[in-house]
């Protein structure tokens, strides 16, 4: 028995029951039509979405212009309204808003799940991070392949002001809230992930599904709730380490390779 409590082997060959899956998403069929030139204009380049903010910016100025003018009985006092009212639209939409993708941007969890894994480069471990299960809306966060075995992290950013309690190894709950789903989705992913490399391999894999909580803190090390690891996010490593090895470098290469084939980037680069 570990240290932590944790039963779970990474060697145990699971057989694991069909749960609930994530609703496959639609493939739009592509385009067989070539896209046509377009003579470039002001209102064309106006009407563009990525000059929306312009447009919301002028629109602003225009009417604070507008007012001052009237209000304050002078034209100047409206162009210096107008001024004031576009740099405000600035500043505001510069703090609330990013130039880069949202889908670019790893929530905080994932960072933090992320420089924790980087430590364990240098031992053996080898790392994919926002990993697509095909045919579906289902992501991991974290695949990692190392020494001790293959394991599907997936990192929760949680209310610290609601507790986090467990019912009978059954029912994981973020204050009122049952993490059902959240459980079921990521052993559904691990499994299905298993399942792809595997084929690929010729051989079953297990991939150790967990759930990496972050903001409350956690009454326990490692804790199993429907065959998820659940865990304070800053165990993750630990986690990881604290048992024993199953996998040779040549076995860790192979399934790193194909795991990066089977599990596409959740968000290629163009």
């Amino acid at each position: 028995m570990p240290e932590d409590g944790n039963s779970t082997s990474p060697l145990r060959v699971g057989d694991r029951r069909a749960e609930e899956r994530p609703a496959a998403r639609p493939v739009a069929p592509a385009s067989t039509y070539a896209p046509t030139a377009e003579r470039a204009s002001l209102r064309g380049l106006l009407g563009h979405p990525r000059y929306r903010p312009l447009r919301r910016r002028l629109l602003i100025a225009v009417v604070a212009g507008v007012a001052g003018g009237f209000l304050l009985a002078g034209w100047r006092w409206g162009v210096t309204a107008a001024v004031l009212a576009a740099i405000a639209d600035t500043v505001v939409r510069a703090r609330s808003h990013s130039t880069v993708p949202a889908w670019r941007r790893a929530s905080v969890a994932e960072r933090r799940t992320e420089a924790q894994l980087k430590r364990l480069e240098r031992s053996g471990y080898r790392t994919l991070h926002a990993r697509a299960i095909p045919d579906s809306e289902a992501q991991i966060d974290h695949l990692v392949i190392g020494p001790t075995g293959v394991y599907a992290v997936d990192s929760e950013k949680w209310d610290k002001r609601l507790p986090v309690r467990v019912q009978s190894h059954r029912k994981l709950f973020h204050g009122p809230f049952d993490q059902k789903k959240r459980l079921d989705e990521a052993r559904w992913e691990a499994s299905r992930a298993a399942e792809l490399i595997g084929k690929d391999l010729g051989r079953e894999v297990v991939i150790v599904p967990s759930l990496a909580i972050y903001g409350p803190p956690v009454p326990w090390k490692v804790l199993t709730v429907r065959e998820v690891d659940v865990f304070d996010g800053s165990r993750v490593r630990k986690w990881i380490t604290k048992r024993e090895r199953s996998l040779t470098d040549a076995e860790i290469r192979k399934i790193y390779e194909i795991a990066e084939r089977v599990l596409p980037s959740r968000y290629p680069e163009s």
